[in-house]
């Protein structure tokens, strides 16, 4: 997996990003200081730096300016969250900004994201040295599962039927709510629909609602005006500006605070948006797919999820199944990994043997088709020329 650098003075939070993060299959390494950070930095080889602000002799914002260039996303941590501060952070080269108490769930997503769009960003210099860390443009691109595009594996009857209904419905401009567990594919199912619909060859952007800060979120969503607030300085067009005439995929909507939540009702009744800091109402055309791996009837329950916006996501539900309920799959997933890590790493494609296929479709994925791929990229590196029972058993 991937190596991250922990930069906090405090020792009880080092410890329990490193608890957490080495369960993910991570390496750890820590700094307690901006100093240590920096110095640990500018010597090794991270994949992502989790850096806390305040820390004393040299704080998080010191950091970021002195490693800026470096390359390597930094996702910053605040126990003063405010939206001057996290646009602070963004200006200064920061990937992500979330707040403590942390919300691991949270945090888990945003690593992912975090991650998964370095790679996509080093896959891409060679061809395009202006990529951005967060463009949206339609492209072919790797996602968290390691699939492409709308590629969806399998041939076990849930996802025939999956595959069925997305063809029957995606011609039409009704909403729909993607339900699956993470890593399940459930940003595939979305692409999938937008690209049979008629707005294929118009914008397809995506926004992770739960890898965006409270104070953000509107901001993301519908733009701003200049000097609408601190940082703001200049005009900005939201994510459904800029989806407008294509679709608008809202990931992990149930994380979505209730004040975006009321907008986005809006939004959706009135075909209007209005910027942050303008009174102006500005009409947009969006095709709206929404994601959640929370069961939102339950969020309902506890007052988290507005009922009225749940019924208008909901015209359409389409469940991405897990893993282990099409285990009949896995042997597709393999195959299709294996050929897909070989091409684009320009080597030749690792064999695997049949028990270590038998072995591998027993195991239980709690991360669904994102955990296989991992397993499969794992096993190609540290393998020789076939992956046999016993590679199996010793590195998974």
């Amino acid at each position: 997996m991937s190596r991250i650098l922990v930069i906090d003075d405090q020792q009880a939070i080092r410890r329990t990003l490193r608890e957490v993060l080495e369960y993910e299959k991570h390496t750890i390494d820590e700094a307690e200081d901006g100093e240590d950070g920096i110095k640990k930095i500018k010597e090794g080889d991270f994949d992502l730096v989790l850096c806390d602000i305040k820390m004393p002799r040299m704080d998080g914002m010191d950091v970021l300016n002195a490693v800026e260039g470096c390359g390597v996303p930094i996702v910053m941590i605040s126990g003063n969250g405010d939206i001057e501060t996290a646009v602070e952070c963004m200006k200064k080269g920061s990937v992500d900004y979330i707040e403590k108490p942390l919300d691991l769930n949270k945090l888990l997503t945003t690593i992912n994201n975090a991650l998964a769009a370095k790679t996509y960003e080093n896959q891409s210099k060679p061809y395009d040295n202006k990529t951005k860390f967060y463009e949206n443009k339609i492209k072919p691109k790797k996602n968290e599962t390691g699939l492409k595009e709308d590629e969806i594996i399998g041939n076990s009857p849930a996802i025939i039927a999956m595959k069925n209904l997305i063809d029957k419905i995606a011609a039409t401009d009704a909403k729909v709510l993607i339900t699956g567990e993470n890593g399940s594919g459930k940003e595939l199912v979305a692409q999938r629909l937008h690209n049979k619909s008629h707005r294929c060859n118009q914008p397809f952007v995506e926004i992770n609602c739960a890898a965006i800060p409270n104070e953000l979120i509107e901001s993301e969503l519908f733009g701003h005006e200049k000097g609408s607030f601190t940082s703001a300085i200049k005009q900005r067009k939201g994510k459904f500006e800029q989806a407008d005439g294509g679709t608008l995929f809202l990931d992990e909507i149930g994380d979505m605070n209730l004040a975006a939540q009321s907008k986005v009702l809006r939004a959706l009744q009135y075909q209007k948006i209005t910027r942050v800091g303008s009174e102006k109402d500005i009409s947009v055309n969006v095709r709206i797919i929404a994601a959640t791996n929370r069961n939102l009837k339950e969020e309902i329950a506890k007052g988290n999820f507005r009922e009225d916006l749940y019924h208008r996501l909901c015209v359409i539900e389409i469940h991405v199944p897990a893993l282990n309920d099409r285990r009949e799959d896995i042997p597709l997933l393999i195959d299709h990994f294996l050929t897909r890590i070989s091409k684009e790493n320009g080597t030749k494609r690792m064999l695997i043997e049949p028990n270590a296929v038998q072995a591998l479709s027993k195991l239980d994925f709690s991360g669904n088709v994102r955990q296989l791929h991992n397993i499969i990229e794992r096993l190609t590196i540290l393998c020789e020329k076939k992956i046999t029972l016993k590679d199996v058993e010793a590195y998974v």
